[in-house]
């Protein structure tokens, strides 16, 4: 059994940070672990919605990143809406933007649909991008 160090979206500050499920410590070290957190959240930035002029993490469309002690990153993210068009194209965008990151042995994803978005789950950012005030 592997020690995961599991990271969650902060819904208010759009943030991504260690869990506080986390059973053990990580084999990774604490300095590569904020560089690879940081560098996934860096990719995960570059991934639009291509009907929506702000990218997924600042829509608040991810809601976990678990980094395994191999490296292999499990992300469960949703959708705006269970029919929305680029749904075959997302998740695929989001496991080669996260596999691109140095560091980063392999990338999975998981689509959920509990808790339903909405755009309360949206960042500052996100809301300024959309005129959403």
């Amino acid at each position: 059994m592997t020690d995961d160090v599991k990271t969650e979206t902060n819904a208010d500050t759009g943030s991504v940070a260690p869990a506080e499920a986390a059973a053990s410590p990580s084999a990774i070290p604490p300095q590569e672990m904020s560089r690879l957190t940081d560098d996934i959240v860096g990719a995960l930035k570059t991934v639009y919605d291509p009907e929506i002029p702000a990218d997924i993490y600042e829509l608040g469309l991810i809601y976990r990143v678990d980094i395994e002690d191999d490296r292999t990153v499990n992300i469960d993210m949703t959708l705006t809406t269970p029919n929305c068009p680029s749904a075959a194209e997302l998740p695929a965008q989001v496991e080669n933007a996260v596999q691109a990151v140095a560091g980063v042995r392999d990338a999975k994803v998981n689509i959920v649909w509990d808790p339903p978005w909405d755009p309360s789950r949206m960042s500052d950012e996100a809301r300024t991008v959309l005129n959403m005030w």
